[in-house]
């Protein structure tokens, strides 16, 4: 596999060999695909009124350019479908993007916001539509009553008075309360109003807004696995993707706060063990092990024999670039520069698929367990009786660990309703790409496909799917704490020399990023919005 990007660990020393190690180059919330545009923007303008049928195929994506914002579009039926990791079945072409280019402030329905007798004469036009005999407005006014009719005018208002001040987070959650309630006049109104607002090349609410509206209108449009086949998708090169995921890993500290948490607890847990089994659960690329194989070379009275069992499903060989072999064959160099005795073990297997049987523990091996960004993928008792989540816990706990770290999202995505669930997802993510925003210049190039690569699938699988289609099901630090306790586990806390290295990574990036410390676990956050949580248990 050719890789875009080399990157050259650091400080390996104390017995490790001299010649640098190329760091496999994958740490990611699963990708977003590409989407085939195809109507014009003339053509989009036109339209005043929109179908169900047709807000399917209207997405929300740019070229690397960053001279876009977002329009409709008609896209042709996919095979593609969403696997458990986010990866994908088929590759389409990539397509270009076109310019839209509205105002913010600008309404659909009036010129004139001062004239509130011809915003509702305008309005009467939307909402009735050309074919009026499809209408008995005696019949709705009797339904309804004056009082009713008169609160709908006022929310008509304050929608138009939010789209005036260009106050796109209002707009947003006023029109997910429009697809919740099944409110499809307001919802297609507040669309097309949305897309002359948002834009992935904008400010940081413009580009999450783009993404939360594409998530929206797949919502509407369908559900489930139906929804996939309405987005034209597509991921880049593996080799470019790995790019991009690797830019993400380097300007924001999310992915090394968690590994390198992950890593001390597991190095203070083995600090006197000399054969040490580690079994994670999503082992990617295997770069979190990389700098924990140089730690534990140097240790005094010589380094533990090292096993490791990576488990990942086959739909993740195409951004590796290969089986997993791979991995086992990059780690068995590195441990073989830094003296190490290593033995890899590939697991190629879906991890609600594991059993027993397929993680091969041998007697005499200190077994460390690894959950980093992973476990939100299972399913609970929420989506399937099966409930492989706490499962799996069980399966853990009976291997008799000596530590089971745990990384996750600090937010709750899994069993909350849906416009509580639109309402944190807007919040969380905002603070992301606040995050990126004061790590990339605006105009980067590679920004744009970051975004979209990376973070951008995630949240329209959050927003649109139900049910198994929605694998992105985060849950809080309070809800995991009670799922290890009921699995039998109890806390192992984080190390105050964990704490100190973490708080050296941070003095790398920006000042808005936040370190608590709590009940021995860690929280990495960005201004007032927690991010991750990392913890480890026994």
């Amino acid at each position: 596999m050719q890789e875009s990007q080399k990157h050259i660990i650091p400080n390996v020393s104390h017995g490790c060999g001299e010649q640098p190690v190329e760091e496999p180059e994958s740490y990611s919330w699963p990708p977003i695909y590409s989407v085939d545009h195809q109507a014009s923007s003339d053509e989009v303008i036109q339209r005043t009124q929109l179908s169900v049928q047709n807000l399917a195929p209207y997405c929300t994506h740019e070229s690397s350019s960053g001279t876009s914002t977002y329009h409709p579009v008609h896209s042709s039926p996919s095979s593609i479908g969403f696997s458990a990791n986010g990866s994908p079945t088929s590759h389409p072409d990539l397509q270009n993007y076109q310019s839209c280019g509205s105002p913010v402030n600008q309404s659909c329905l009036s010129n004139d916001t001062d004239d509130l007798g011809h915003k509702m004469r305008e309005l009467e036009s939307v909402l009735l539509g050309n074919d009026l005999d499809a209408f008995d407005m005696y019949a709705i006014t009797d339904e309804l009553g004056p009082n009713q009719l008169s609160s709908e005018a006022e929310n008509w208002e304050q929608m138009m008075e939010m789209i005036s001040r260009g106050d796109l987070k209002e707009v947003l959650f006023a029109c997910a309360k429009a697809v919740a309630n099944s409110d499809k006049s307001t919802t297609e109104w507040l669309m097309l109003n949305l897309r002359k607002m948002v834009s992935v090349s904008g400010e940081p609410i413009q580009r999450l807004g783009a993404y939360i509206l594409e998530g929206l209108v797949a919502r509407l449009a369908s559900s489930g696995s139906s929804i996939c086949a309405a987005l034209r998708c597509k991921e880049p090169a593996s080799a470019e993707l790995l790019s991009y995921m690797h830019m993400l890993y380097e300007i924001c500290p999310y992915f090394k706060f968690g590994y390198m948490s992950a890593n001390g607890a597991i190095a203070e847990a083995m600090k006197d063990e000399s054969r040490v089994h580690i079994i994670d659960f999503q082992v990617a690329q295997g770069s979190q092990w990389i700098t924990l194989i140089q730690a534990l070379a140097t240790r005094p009275g010589g380094p533990p024999q090292i096993r490791i069992t990576g488990i990942d499903d086959s739909t993740s060989a195409y951004a590796r670039g290969g089986g997993l072999g791979l991995v086992g064959q990059r780690l068995s160099r590195l441990a073989e520069s830094c003296k190490v005795p290593f033995e890899f073990h590939a697991a190629g297997i879906s991890a609600s698929e594991v059993q027993l049987e397929d993680i091969e523990v041998r007697p005499g091996e200190a077994i460390a367990v690894n959950f980093a960004f992973m476990l939100h993928h299972m399913p609970d008792e929420s989506v399937s009786c099966q409930n492989h989540r706490d499962r799996l816990l069980r399966l853990v706990k009976s291997l008799s660990p000596k530590v089971v770290t745990l990384v996750e999202q600090e937010s709750n995505t899994n069993t909350a309703p849906f416009l509580p669930r639109f309402a944190e997802t807007l919040s969380y993510f905002r603070a992301v790409f606040d995050s990126i925003d004061v790590a990339l210049p605006r105009e980067h190039k590679e920004r744009i496909n970051i975004e979209q690569h990376c973070l951008a699938r995630e949240i329209v699988n959050i927003i649109a799917c139900e049910g198994m289609e929605r694998v992105e099901r985060y849950e809080l630090l309070s809800k995991w704490k009670s799922r290890f306790i009921m699995a039998g586990f109890s806390p192992y806390p984080l190390s105050s020399l964990v704490n100190g290295t973490i708080k050296t990574l941070l003095q790398s990036y920006s000042e808005k990023y936040t370190l608590e410390e709590r009940d021995g676990a860690l929280y990495l956050g960005w201004m007032n919005q927690v991010l991750v949580a990392s913890c480890a248990w026994r």
